[in-house]
């Protein structure tokens, strides 16, 4: 991935045409819009991130970092930037999918301020020399910590506690967006690397931030469904409230929920966005630019694993997810090997070239001209997430895995 890093780089900086005016340190401002508070996982996760980033520079979050929180997919995230421009900020950075549309329409008001959008997908259309998306290779952290939820699941199977026909993983997804599906099959891939038995079913919420619904949804799993161990993509505590009150093993994402659940949290795969915020901040103070388009991987310290919680983890999985990493970041092991999943009973070459994946689908909806585009990410053995656009875009409906 940090090759690929860098060719993106490069191509950029070939792409970039206008120059931008130096900043001085003591002139520099820094904006941050985001959906909720520090209240959640997600937003907090950024909050903590670009702080970092700004005192990693020499500059004072405190006077030269402004931060607005619960800011709505709305007219309101325009309001929010332009008023950030206005306040003298230089560089601004939204971060929720839904904000897009409106920091587009800031950044075509503001050409001398540079603006990043977390999770988006129109960078590359936009034509704005100060517009970027830009997000990390995050289904390689979501496949280590499934892998080490796989370790329990055997462990379990092991000790008598379950049976391999039990080892039913639930999942606690919040939109079925392709961002969501590509994190449940990482994590999937995951598990199944350890425990080739296991088995996945997903709930959708409709929502990122609604912890009764979360909570809601991650009990059913777990007492309709027979669950026995459970991950999710969602902003609020509610998924692993539920797994601590049930006693089940919980994989989260964000930020470690060990506080909440300390005897069923094993561990979280996170986004580390410093490397890419201070890369942005850095380069509007010089002047310079930087990638329109790009995700940061392991190998770029972006993608993170929480600390292990070994009250709950299996023996021995510190040890055999460092080697998971290893191969990760080498490329020695790619998350959507193709030689490792089907769907519906083909391999995926085979299927993306079905008229069922080039017509809309159950699974999202998404139409056919992403799917013809998306038939062109399966080269080499696997699928090429996150390599030609930094947010996800794997949608396929592997087997193993059902929709609730």
């Amino acid at each position: 991935m940090k090759k690929i890093a860098s060719v993106l780089l490069v191509l950029a900086m070939l792409l970039c045409s206008v120059a931008f005016a130096e900043v001085a340190a003591e002139d520099m401002k820094v904006g941050l819009i985001c959906l909720h508070d520090e209240n959640m996982g997600y937003d907090a996760n950024f909050i903590d991130s670009m702080k970092a980033a700004v005192a990693n520079l020499g500059l004072d979050p405190d006077t030269q970092l402004i931060i607005k929180t619960n800011i709505p997919e709305s007219q309101e995230a325009y309001d929010a930037a332009a008023d950030l421009a206005d306040m003298g900020c230089k560089y601004i950075l939204a971060d929720s999918f839904g904000h897009e549309d409106y920091i587009i329409q800031a950044a075509s008001e503001f050409p001398e301020v540079q603006f990043s959008h977390a999770t988006g997908t129109k960078s590359q259309s936009a034509g704005l020399d100060n517009f970027h998306n830009a997000f990390a290779s995050i289904y390689q952290g979501r496949f280590a910590a499934g892998y080490a939820a796989g370790l329990k699941l055997n462990e379990m199977i092991e000790k008598g506690e379950i049976t391999e026909d039990q080892a039913k993983v639930g999942y606690v997804g919040a939109f079925p967006y392709a961002e969501v599906i590509s994190g449940y099959t990482s994590t999937f891939l995951g598990i199944r690397y350890a425990c080739p038995s296991a088995t996945m079913t997903v709930k959708f919420t409709n929502s990122w931030g609604d912890q009764a619904l979360e909570q809601e949804a991650a009990t059913a799993l777990i007492a309709t469904n027979g669950c026995v161990l459970m991950s999710e993509h969602a902003d609020t505590v509610g998924a692993p409230t539920a797994c601590e009150d049930n006693g089940v093993p919980n994989v989260g994402y964000n930020i470690s929920f060990a506080a909440v659940a300390p005897n069923t949290a094993l561990v979280s795969s996170k986004i580390n966005w410093t490397p890419y915020m201070q890369m942005a901040i850095e380069a509007t103070m010089k002047g310079e630019s930087f990638p329109t388009d790009i995700a940061l991987g392991m190998a770029d310290g972006a993608v993170e694993l929480t600390e292990l919680n070994e009250n709950v983890a299996a023996e021995g999985t510190a040890e055999k997810v460092q080697e998971v990493l290893a191969k990760l970041e080498s490329g020695e092991l790619q998350v959507f090997d193709t030689s490792t999943f089907t769907v519906n009973g083909m391999t995926p070459e085979e299927y993306v070239q079905t008229e069922d994946y080039l017509q809309d689908t159950a699974n999202g909806g998404f139409n056919a001209a992403v799917h013809q585009v998306a038939a062109g990410y399966v080269t080499d053995g696997y699928f090429h997430e996150s390599e030609f656009q930094s947010a996800p875009y794997f949608d396929l409906p592997i087997d193993g895995i059902t929709l609730d």
